[in-house]
């Protein structure tokens, strides 16, 4: 008896640094919005804050990041985001959120458009991007779990 019970203390005295290490391991998750539907940019939104939230409950970190490109961007967009009010509600109560909008697809609006980039209103925050799915790819290589509901 007194053998296992020294078993079962070395152990647990093996496994506590690996349990304490996975309860500092600081979670990345980045949402691909391209797509012009609400109902998706609504999930993204929701999917950041449940992520959050999960992590919140557990004592345990969360770092999240919106990629968004193509005619995902007009999500982020004041002056066109379907979203915008549920978007506000969102990063105001996430401060560990960060938004990305891809360069090239500003790019692309802004000539359409006959704007300059500067002139398209984006939610404040928003980091540009040189490329929407170029960050998503390097985020990846960090480490990042891409998610595109």
């Amino acid at each position: 008896m007194k053998r296992f019970l020294l078993a079962a203390a070395l152990v647990l005295a093996a496994a506590a640094p690996a349990i304490a290490a996975d309860k500092d391991k600081i979670h990345r998750l980045a949402l691909q919005i391209s797509d012009e539907s609400p109902e998706k940019m609504t999930t993204v939104l929701n999917n950041a804050a449940n992520v959050s939230r999960y992590y919140s409950e557990k004592g345990e970190e969360v770092e999240i990041r919106i990629v968004a490109f193509n005619a995902g961007v007009n999500m982020m967009r004041t002056d066109k985001s379907p979203v915008l009010e549920r978007l506000k509600s969102v990063t105001e109560s996430l401060p560990n959120l960060t938004l990305e909008v891809c360069g090239n697809t500003l790019d692309n609006m802004a000539h359409r458009e006959n704007k300059q980039v500067s002139d398209i209103p984006l939610y404040k925050g928003s980091k540009i991007v040189p490329a929407g799915v170029v960050e998503l790819i390097e985020l990846n290589e960090k480490g990042y779990t891409i998610v595109r509901p």
